[in-house]
């Protein structure tokens, strides 16, 4: 009795391990589901950390729904992780606007009295952010100095970084925002998701798999 006990007990715990190691695999990014493998793949800012690239335009709903809670998370991120915005444009002359309002307000330090504004601007109050001088009057409206936001909005520093973000996108072949990029390796999927946080939720799975990998 005692022996067919410990041998129930043995098979038990067998098949316990088992279906715990289905359920992790389960869980493991699968590729064309969760992620499509970005080739080739793209170098970070600082190769010492796992970067996540965030691909937005203001001028995107979505991004907007999206950019509190993606704000949220990546405040809480560990130290391992770096994370960086990009707006593009997709080759919309506004957008490309957008884009440089936003690399202007970056260069001036001003992005916390534009960025949650914007957003709100265009997607709240129907302003149409699309053109220099309305983009210019919006942030002097923000109690921003209009004559150091002209300047940096029409720097070459700025028209570049803007140009930079719309070959990024290409780069990581990105075809809709908001988007995400993990490590340069991994452009996470949105399929069978049903809100912003499970995809925040695959994100961090990505980001384990990419700290796993750099481990080997």
């Amino acid at each position: 009795m005692q022996k067919r006990r410990f041998l129930n007990t043995v098979l038990g715990l067998a098949a316990a391990l088992v279906l715990g190691a289905g359920a992790a695999h389960a869980q493991q990014p699968v590729a064309g589901r969760d992620f499509a493998p970005i080739s080739p793949a793209q170098p970070g800012d600082n190769p010492a950390k796992i970067e996540i690239v965030e691909f937005f335009s203001y001028g995107c709903p979505h991004c907007k729904e999206f950019h509190p809670l993606v704000s949220k998370w990546a405040a809480a991120l560990p130290a391992d992780v770096s994370f960086k915005r990009v707006p593009v444009s997709f080759g919309r002359a506004q957008w490309f606007n957008l884009s440089r309002l936003y690399y202007a307000a970056e260069a001036i330090g001003e992005l916390g009295r534009l960025d949650d504004a914007a957003f709100v601007a265009l997607h709240e109050k129907n302003v149409k952010l699309y053109d220099d001088a309305t983009i210019n009057q919006f942030a002097v409206q923000q109690g921003v100095d209009g004559r150091k936001f002209a300047e940096a909005y029409n720097s070459f520093g700025v028209k570049s970084k803007a140009q930079r973000g719309d070959q990024l996108a290409q780069a990581y072949k990105i075809q809709g925002v908001p988007a995400i990029a993990v490590d340069g390796r991994y452009l996470v999927l949105n399929e069978g998701l049903k809100s912003y946080e499970d995809l925040l939720a695959r994100t961090d799975k990505l980001i384990a798999r990419a700290r796993a990998e750099r481990k080997k």
